[in-house]
């Protein structure tokens, strides 16, 4: 009963916190008490979690409370006391027509709006700029092909509590270069890697994608509709500081965009220029150029 009392009183803890928060709108950072995706600002990011909401989640809730509900019936029905004999069956053709049936049924309905969304992710149409994205141990390396073709590295800007108070920063999510990208604006993200595996990840964007060594994968970033900040994270085991590479994406106007892109052009290094062979210890443009 004690057990019982502790699973019951989690589960009432959990309806009275998703209560408090349906009404509020999810920022582009976690909330207290948040459940479900972040709010989409982008037409694929909201189609994804249309096809989380809508399509997925009722049927896996559906399939799970009638396994429960089946495995409860037989735990009762063929118990011990109840069923002394245990029945000799072992085939019954029309529960093996269903059991195969019924989640071929399932996949064929499922895959017209998950193949839509596949195909959404490889619509490069329109694209207005480039964005170039490049993993490093522990740090995101970002390139502006068609401004000037410029980089920035972003490191983390605050590990610890005092570092962020000190700073005024949020800790583990703000990066001490801020990326800036324009609102309103279909943008080609390709993504590779210096190093190991990394993972490129923004749910408010709907954006998860690897960076991989010499490989160069590219995502259609649809228009983001809403200027603000917003934060991601690395997502793909990397090394020892795999947890301090976060992802910090400032959206701004287009005008504010293309006036920040002309100062950044004299403020930050360009591509050909940085990382000489012989002059550091890594060469930036070499894991794109490769896997171009």
């Amino acid at each position: 009963m004690r057990k019982l009392f502790t699973i019951l009183s989690g589960l009432s803890a959990l309806a009275v916190g998703a209560v408090a928060t349906a009404g509020q709108a999810l920022a582009a950072q976690a909330e207290p008490w948040q459940l479900g995706l972040p709010e989409p600002v982008t037409q694929l990011a909201r189609d994804m979690d249309n096809f989380h909401t809508y399509w997925l989640m009722p049927i896996i809730t559906v399939i799970t409370v009638f396994v429960l509900l089946l495995l409860l019936y037989v735990c009762w029905r063929f118990r011990e006391s109840a069923n002394p004999v245990p029945s000799k069956t072992t085939h019954n053709a029309l529960l093996e027509v269903l059991w195969t049936g019924i989640p071929v049924v399932i996949l064929v309905v499922l895959a017209f709006p998950s193949l839509s969304l596949l195909y959404a992710t490889d619509d490069f149409e329109d694209s207005e700029m480039t964005l170039k994205i490049v993993g490093h141990q522990w740090y995101w390396e970002y390139q502006y092909p068609d401004h000037g073709n410029f980089k920035i590295d972003a490191y983390i800007a605050a590990r610890t509590h005092e570092e962020a108070e000190q700073q005024g920063v949020k800790r583990l999510m703000e990066t001490d270069e801020v990326i800036v990208l324009p609102a309103n604006t279909k943008i080609r993200l390709q993504m590779t890697s210096a190093d190991v595996l990394h993972n490129w990840s923004l749910s408010d964007f709907g954006v998860r994608m690897d960076t991989v060594p010499g490989r160069l994968n590219e995502f259609p970033l649809s228009p983001v509709e809403k200027p603000g900040d917003y934060y991601g994270f690395c997502s793909e085991l990397c090394g020892t500081d795999h947890a301090f590479m976060p992802i910090h994406v400032r959206v701004v106007p287009k005008e504010e965009f293309e006036a920040w892109a002309a100062e950044a052009r004299e403020k930050y290094d360009i591509v050909e220029q940085a990382h000489k062979p012989g002059t550091g210890p890594e060469v930036a443009v070499s894991p794109v150029g490769a896997a171009q």
